[in-house]
């Protein structure tokens, strides 16, 4: 089915020691009309603080990197809203400034972090989420839907009870000519009798083998003949509709496969770059916790 290719590639996901931050520069950097497709010209000087410019620049950045409080904020006083927080961070980054909190070891440490990860989600746009085209997400569509084997589901209703003779009873009724939507209320001792016996559609493999081969044999319209015995007791079944399942429309899963082929692309990139690299892991507990995690992931 086409969505076992999401299904497998976001279980990879747990395999990955820096996922987190892919899938966050992934909301950041793939959406089409964030603060950042709409820059103008950056350098415009939109307010001064203390002396200092803030720039269009500057504004876009606290949109981009507050987008999920900010968001919250109406259109018309996102801008506003932004400025606000970007005064405030500036002027409470200069007084940790004056105060010499910005040579706290601890502070440089994570400030190099940061660098880092802002670095690891850039290369991320410009190797993964600007590599990934609109014909790749649509051939993989294709592709997936060519390869989905055609599949049957059925729409069927059931009385449930707990005798073979009251199930041939109630088939005896159906042949009077009863209603069974009103008998599957008034009889069934299962979940969907008050919604006259409805299950809905399934394909084969949803239902308990007795009951799936009884419902796929019936036509459309007709009911069992003979009680269906399984563990849940005696069964009349009777089926509304047969049809073939059709595929996802692309514009359903659009946004899924795309979010599969950025991970995919995201994994393949960090493979490669693991061939290469040279890493020494000194701590013995975590060295063995590293290998576990490789081994399950296997």
């Amino acid at each position: 089915m086409l969505f076992s290719l999401l299904n497998s590639a976001t279980a990879s996901i747990a395999r990955g020691i820096t996922a987190a931050f892919a899938l966050a520069a992934l909301a950041a950097l793939s959406a089409p009309h964030d603060a950042r497709a709409q820059q103008t010209d950056g350098s415009k000087v939109v307010a001064t603080l203390n002396g200092e410019d803030i720039t269009e620049r500057d504004l876009e950045m606290t949109l981009s990197d507050l987008q999920d409080q900010l968001g919250q904020v109406p259109e018309e006083g996102r801008r506003a809203a932004a400025l606000t927080a970007l005064v405030d961070i500036r002027m409470l980054a200069d007084k940790a400034a004056a105060e010499g909190l910005g040579e706290d070891e601890e502070f440089l440490d994570r400030l190099e972090f940061l660098r880092q990860r802002a670095l690891h989600n850039a290369y991320f746009k410009q190797e993964v989420v600007d590599k990934v085209t609109d014909a790749d997400v649509r051939a993989r569509y294709d592709r997936e839907v060519a390869a989905t084997p055609p599949e049957n589901e059925v729409r069927a209703r059931h009385i449930l009870v707990e005798t073979e003779e009251e199930a041939k009873a109630l088939i005896a009724e159906l042949d009077g000519g009863a209603d069974f939507e009103a008998l599957a209320k008034e009889k069934s001792t299962g979940p969907s009798g008050p919604a006259g016996g409805d299950l809905g559609y399934f394909t084969k493999g949803r239902m308990v083998p007795e009951f799936e081969e009884a419902a796929f044999a019936l036509d459309a319209g007709a009911y069992t003949k003979e009680p269906v015995k399984t563990d849940f007791g005696w069964h009349v079944i009777k089926v509304e509709d047969k049809r073939q399942v059709q595929p996802p429309s692309y514009a359903e899963v659009e946004p899924q496969i795309r979010s599969v082929l950025l991970r995919e692309r995201y994994f393949e990139l960090l493979s490669a770059m693991r061939a290469e690299a040279d890493l020494e892991i000194r701590d013995p507990d975590l060295d063995a916790a590293m290998k576990s995690r490789e081994t399950s992931a296997e």
